[in-house]
Parts: structure tokens; sequence; C-alpha cells
């Protein structure tokens, strides 16, 4: 972890585009609640086949307008290279200096990705296009990407990534330390040492998280997944163990030296909050 040690740690909290007007609002007080907390900044998530792109550019405008640096999703399905040179000039016009490159998910009936494929030709682009002008971050699957073909191919994938000219990396949420570990571990032996920010997901409800965890490959260890189970509709109690096993998680990724951590939020601050009180009182 000597690589990771080296770097600050820093908070960073990922929001996703309201779609309502009440939505708007609810996030607007979540956003204020969080950005006391100084975070480094706030991501917003670019919807399948780029379904949000202008809702995302309007929530980042938004953060960036109250003082707080906001890092837009930017993703290779269904672009192309003008409409991603439209969409970075735009960025760069407003203030814009981080992105969240990733490939993204094919929506339902699409069968082309677009002139993108992967992760690591959309962050080449956009360095071709606007040289150092944004700080790249990139994802990173410890537990390993579910549609990878072995652990093997999607650590050099990886690592064209970070050959492509990315900065930073952002990981799927995972429950075991371990495997973050063993991931930096060998990010170490190849050579990159770029911050590897763990990616932290609060637990309030099984069944959001087991259907979020199937879609994403994060594995739910079996006794953890049993103890979530028995609590049945007993949410008070699914939320207090979630407190517990995700503030101990991430006192144990801060004690081995990770460069921060980035809460997926799901525009709820109360858990965010809860697990950050958690790991202050033990400071």
């Amino acid at each position: 972890m000597q690589s990771q040690k080296q770097h600050p740690q820093l908070f960073s909290f990922e929001f996703y585009p309201p779609k309502t007007e009440e939505g708007a609002i609810s996030l607007q007080a979540v956003h204020a609640q969080l950005a006391k907390l100084n975070p480094d900044f706030f991501s917003v998530t670019f919807g399948a086949g780029g379904s949000t792109r202008d809702k995302t550019l309007d929530t980042v405008i938004d953060i960036q307008s109250q003082g707080v640096a906001a890092a837009p999703h930017l993703s290779c399905v269904a672009s192309t290279k003008d409409n991603i040179r439209t969409i970075l000039k735009n960025y760069q016009d407003k203030g814009i200096a981080k992105i969240v490159a990733l490939r993204g998910d094919l929506p339902s009936g699409m069968l082309s990705a677009g002139e993108f494929r992967y992760a690591n030709e959309l962050v080449a682009f956009i360095r071709q296009e606007t040289g150092d002008h944004f700080q790249i971050h990139v994802a990173a699957y410890p537990e390993v990407h579910p549609q990878a073909t072995s652990a093997a191919e999607d650590f050099k994938n990886f690592k064209r990534k970070v050959e492509a000219g990315a900065d930073a990396a952002i990981t799927q949420y995972f429950y075991n330390a371990d495997a973050y570990l063993y991931f930096i571990d060998n990010c170490e032996k190849k050579g990159i040492t770029i911050p590897i920010v763990p990616g932290i997901m609060p637990i309030t409800q099984y069944t959001q998280l087991f259907r979020f965890s199937e879609m994403c490959g994060a594995d739910i260890p079996r006794w953890m997944r049993k103890r979530l189970e028995g609590f049945g509709d007993d949410r008070a109690s699914v939320q207090a163990f979630g407190l517990d096993l995700v503030s101990t998680l991430c006192q144990r990724l801060l004690d081995n030296g990770a460069p921060g951590l980035h809460f997926y939020t799901m525009n709820q601050s109360a858990p965010t909050l809860a697990i950050l009180e958690r790991l202050n009182s033990k400071a």
C-alpha cells in the first residue's frame, strides 16, 4: 500500500441526476449537507447510452456554482467523437475540470457501443482533445468486472486506462477489504501508483443492495448475506448492522493507507454522514 499512502486522503460523493423537480429539490438539500464536509468533488452519473446527458450537465453546473468541484461521468456507449468533443468543450466552458471516464453499459436493445469500444479509448481521446485540462478518473474492479473473461484480462484493461492518461481511479463497491488490498498489491507490482479510491456503498435495505450487486458484480459474502436475510423486514436492524459493517470496512481501508473514500450516496446524505461520524469518533 506504499503507493497509496503517498496520496492525501480525500473524500468524494456520487449522485445521480434527479428525474423530477421534487428530486432536484431533495438533491439540493443533500448536496448542501455533504458540502459542509469539504469533499474533493461530487461526481454525477451518466445514464445508459447517454440518456441523462442534459440532466448530468445541469446537475454538475449547479454543484460547481455552489463552490465544490463537480466530476461528470462520461460514457463510451452510444457516443461518437463529435458528440464527446462537444460535451468536453461545454464542460471546459463551464469550468468543469474533472471527469469520470467509463465504458458504460449497453441499454437494452442496443447492439453497438458506438465509436468508442473501451474506456481506455475514451481516456486517450479526452487527452488528445483537451490535453491536461481534465483530471480523469476511471473505474477499477478489485473483485473483477462481471463481463471480464478472466481476472488477468480485467487487470490488463485497467492498466490500459492508466497508460492512456488516467489520473486516478474509483473502485466498484465491495465488502471484502482483502480484495482491495490484493488489487493494490498487484498494481504496485506492475508500476501503477495513481490513487485508487475505494468505492463505498452504505447499506440501507437488503433487496436494493442485492439487486445492485447482482448487476455490477459486487460480491456479498455469504455470512453477510445470511445476516441481512435474517433481519427480514426489520429495516432498522439492517441499517444498524450495515452501519457497523461499512464503518469497520472504511476504517480498515483508511488505516491501511487508502487515499480516501468515494461514497455512492444514492442521493441520500444520512447513511454517509452516519459512517463518517463513526470514523471521526475513532480518529
